[in-house]
């Protein structure tokens, strides 16, 4: 299969680390015209940066502000009215004991998890249905079915946009505009190495060692036994932003490396 998205644009949400920066530079790739978006202009420029190493005839641009609020939201969309391709991803994540979970940190995770793809999906998909042609992907989790009891709160935003995504695309019936919510396990982004190493010092074994561990006591359900890479749940964002998925629409495209047990 030839993935070919020469002329289309694509904004990737939160895409300076981990997953994001994997599928915006998976995009570039394929031909694809990216703009990655990150909370300061530092972080931005590094990304594209990388990306122009990675991909060196990569049209690549990137807008630095906090899509957790509308006023960030508005001044991404101002920057670029109009994409092909509209990747969800920005995220938040943290565990916390549900009883020390106050009203500002349940609406914190709303406002950058939910509210953000509500936000860009609804400027977005408007452009995407006049033009008979989109795709939109929201990045859901394996957390919206599998919720953890130590992030019940980010478990409910990932629930949250795999709604959103299913009802989207109902609203798009009968377009060449295809939603989908892509479901990953717990990946080797950053952040989640960052919490490993921590782990592992505290413990006095190595990261590796902690790794393994943490797949076995907090996933004990993964086929793979092994977090995923970030360019693994790429390559299925790649895929669904695809002319070839042009059938794959309202689903929720699972990378966790079956810790779902449920064949649905």
């Amino acid at each position: 299969m030839q993935i070919d998205l020469t002329g289309k644009h694509a904004i990737v949400s939160g895409s300076t680390a981990g997953i994001g920066f994997a599928i915006a530079r998976g995009l570039a790739q394929a031909g694809a015209e990216v703009t990655v978006t990150g909370r300061t202009q530092a972080r931005v420029d590094a990304a594209i940066a990388a990306i122009k190493q990675a991909v060196p005839n990569a049209g690549v641009s990137g807008v630095a502000a906090d899509l957790g609020s509308a006023e960030g939201c508005q001044a991404l969309i101002e920057a670029h009215p109009e994409t092909d391709i509209l990747i969800n991803n920005v995220g938040i994540f943290g565990p916390q004991d549900f009883f020390d979970i106050d009203d500002a940190t349940w609406q914190q995770f709303f406002d950058v998890n939910v509210m953000s793809a509500v936000r860009l999906s609804r400027h977005y998909a408007q452009g995407m249905k006049q033009r008979d042609w989109g795709r939109i992907q929201f990045i859901s989790s394996e957390s919206a079915l599998n919720i953890p009891s130590e992030m019940v709160h980010y478990g409910m935003t990932k629930s949250a946009v795999q709604s959103i995504s299913r009802g989207l695309a109902k609203v798009l019936s009968g377009t060449n505009v295809t939603v989908n919510a892509i479901l990953p396990g717990p990946t080797r982004s950053e952040g989640v190495l960052d919490m490993i190493e921590q782990a592992a010092e505290q413990e006095g074994i190595s990261p590796a060692e902690m790794e393994a561990r943490f797949v076995s006591d907090n996933r004990p359900s993964s086929i793979i036994q092994r977090l995923a890479t970030p360019e693994e749940v790429a390559n299925m964002s790649v895929y669904a932003a695809s002319t070839q998925a042009s059938a794959t629409t309202g689903a929720a495209l699972r990378v966790e490396g079956g810790i779902v047990d449920t064949m649905a």
